[in-house]
């Protein structure tokens, strides 16, 4: 793979457009290590009524989206108006080991606590290393686990519920 090249990324709001370079996202990086649902469902339309642009941030490097990051409210009730939930980050392969996880978890953050939000939970699978550290290096902590609650490639993995004030 070619490297990325040297331009300072871009965060900003998802829109319409930007559906098909989501899709590419996802595509490249499926896996069992951060994903339940099947290889297909990577192909899937991103956008659809329960997943809006809105709901999206991405990042671009030289014009090009290499990743994203979704967050939204959970529960759609007045009484957890005030939490948000990251449920989707990716970024591609080649463009990793530039803090673009890092910039969009701040830029997620950063619009949730706009609209006023006061914490930020996910869900992410205990074998996923890699995410775990991202999320408490941004300051996620473990709120609870799921054990063996997905049976992936033969093999049981927990679900782990990670979660951050916004202040």
């Amino acid at each position: 793979m070619a490297a990325m090249p040297s331009t300072d990324p871009i965060i900003r709001p998802a829109v319409e457009q930007d559906e098909q370079a989501i899709r590419a996202v996802d595509h490249a990086i499926w896996s069992t290590l951060s994903e339940v649902s099947p290889k297909g469902a990577a192909d899937a339309p991103v956008f659809d009524p329960q997943h809006r642009p809105e709901q999206y941030l991405v990042a671009e490097l030289d014009g090009q989206v290499v990743g994203y990051i979704r967050q939204l409210q959970e529960i759609p009730l007045e009484s957890a108006a005030h939490v948000r939930q990251i449920q989707g980050l990716g970024v591609l392969p080649q463009a990793r080991g530039r803090g673009l996880g890092d910039a969009l978890i701040t830029a997620a953050c950063d619009a949730a606590r706009a609209v006023g939000a006061r914490r930020m939970t996910l869900r992410v699978l205990g074998h996923n290393t890699p995410a775990r550290r991202l999320y408490e290096r941004n300051g996620f902590q473990v709120l609870g686990v799921l054990p063996e609650h997905f049976l992936l490639d033969g093999a049981y993995v927990d679900d782990v519920w990670m979660g951050r004030a916004l202040d």
